[in-house]
Order: structure tokens, then sequence, then C-alpha cells
């Protein structure tokens, strides 16, 4: 008897996911505004975000976080830290996670000078290369080697991409939104158009009505090994102002799988005999 072949498994989609590098994130003193742009953009993409982490200003810290993503086969955008002072390590922390040198990268060094002529005009100076401060720019274009550009198209000054030996990306951009988020909407359009709309998904739930989660968790474990590729989940509130104690209930993944994943939910509900409130649908 001839043994079938073993057709080959379909890669998975890579996920996406963010860092925020900044103290002034964790101290309170700016409010993250990546994180919900970033959804955005990638949702505007048929996209989504899988994970995200933050970190502050500190060198061995950021080395291990990214060291960690850069394992992994992800595509990942790392925010903040790439500028020039002394609180700035994430060009630094990026060459030691990947065990590479820092070297000054020829179309960055381009850019930076480009820009650095720009500013000189507009004060009415003369430009000089060798000038302190313009000596000290130059430092934002030393990246890992083997780093590729990522235009900026604010003030010229670039970002950088490096790949990891799990064969993700992480994708470095400043942590001024106003830098950050078209950057980031140029790599997506640029390198991952062909991954556009993978990550739609449906989403259909209900109001489950005084409900406890460890007695509908049977439920839920049933339906997510009946159903494979949706997920079951559960958002319990003890002081909803017109549901009172409830859990919203629900599946999501691929429409086709929800559409079937979802009345069996609601017949398990039933048999239980548990009350119902209105359900909910999300594209």
């Amino acid at each position: 008897m001839t043994a079938s072949p073993v057709l080959p498994t379909a890669p998975r989609p890579p996920c996406f996911g963010l860092i925020v590098i900044g103290d002034e994130i964790l101290s309170g003193k700016r409010q993250d505004k990546h994180l919900a742009q970033v959804i955005e953009l990638l949702g505007s993409r048929g996209l989504r975000l899988s994970w995200a982490h933050y970190v502050g200003d500190d060198r061995a810290a950021i080395t291990d976080v990214l060291r960690q993503a850069f394992a992994r086969s992800d595509v990942v955008f790392s925010t903040g830290g790439i500028g020039a002072t002394p609180d700035d390590h994430t060009r630094q922390a990026a060459a030691a996670a990947l065990g590479v040198p820092l070297a000054l990268h020829p179309q960055a060094k381009d850019l930076i000078e480009q820009r650095m002529r720009e500013v000189a005009a507009e004060q009415g100076v003369p430009y000089d290369p060798q000038r302190p401060d313009n000596v000290q720019r130059l430092q934002m274009g030393y990246f890992p080697q083997g780093a590729r550009i990522i235009p900026n198209p604010y003030n010229r000054i670039p970002g950088f991409s490096c790949d990891g030996p799990g064969g993700g990306t992480i994708h470095f951009v400043p942590g001024f939104p106003v830098m950050a988020w078209p950057m980031i909407g140029w790599v997506l359009d640029t390198h991952y158009r062909a991954l556009f709309g993978q990550g739609r998904s449906a989403e259909r739930s209900v109001i489950v009505l005084g409900g406890i989660e460890a007695v509908l968790t049977p439920l839920m474990e049933r339906i997510e090994a009946e159903h494979p590729g949706v997920r079951v989940f559960s958002l319990p509130s003890v002081d909803h102002p017109e549901y009172g104690r409830h859990i919203e209930l629900g599946v999501k993944g691929a429409a086709e799988a929800v559409a079937v994943a979802y009345p069996a939910l609601l017949a398990g509900l039933r048999a239980l005999g548990v009350s119902l409130g209105p359900e909910l649908v999300r594209p």
C-alpha cells in the first residue's frame, strides 16, 4: 500500500508586534499614542496587532526585549530611543541584540547631511560639517551593520530595519508620532502589501446576563475544540449600567468559521438555561 504524500503546510502569516521605548511613557509624563495608532494603521490594511511591549530607557532591558523579538518570526515596530542623546539607547541595544557593530550607514549620512544643509540655509549661516553639533547629529546615522533605511518625510532623519535570526524583522522609528506614523505606514505599504487583508476577521457575541465564567468554561473549550481557527472570548462585567453583572461571550475568527461556530455557541448557552441579552456583531 502506497503511503499518501505529506502535503506541505502553508506558512503562517507573520504576527505584528509593537515595542514602545521611553521612560516618559512609563512615568506618565507622556501618554502613549502609538498603540492605538498602530492598531489603526494595521486595521485599515486588513492586518492586526498581536502583541505590544513597553520598556524604559535602560539599555540592558531594551537589549533583552529586542533579542527576544529578533528570535521570533514576527514583524515588529519599535518606537523611540533612536536619537543621539545619552538617554537614547535603541540603536546600541539593537546592535548588541544582533551581535553586530554599529556603522555609519552611507545613505543615512547623506540624508542627515542634506538636512543639516537645509537647516543652515534656513538660519542663513554657512554649512559647516565639522561644527560640533553637526558632527553629533551624524551619530543618528549609526545603525547595526546590515540595517536598511526607513525614510522620514518630516525631517529626513531616517529610521532603520534589521532582520533577526528567527526570520522576523524589527523596524525602528522615532518616538515622535508626526514622524513615526507615516514611517510605519510606508513600511507596511512598501514591504507587506501582499499580506493586506489577511488579518481581517469577524466577531459575534451575546450578552449572558448574570453569567458565571466557571459554568461557561466547558462550553467555551468545546467550541474551540470543535471549530479550529475560532477563538472564544469572555468579557465579564460587574457593574454595567444597563446589563448589571454579565458576560459578553463570543467567537472571533474567519467569517466562514464564525458563521458556523456562533450558532453552536448559542445552542450550548440555551442548553445551559442561561439568560441571554442582545447579540453583538463586529466586522
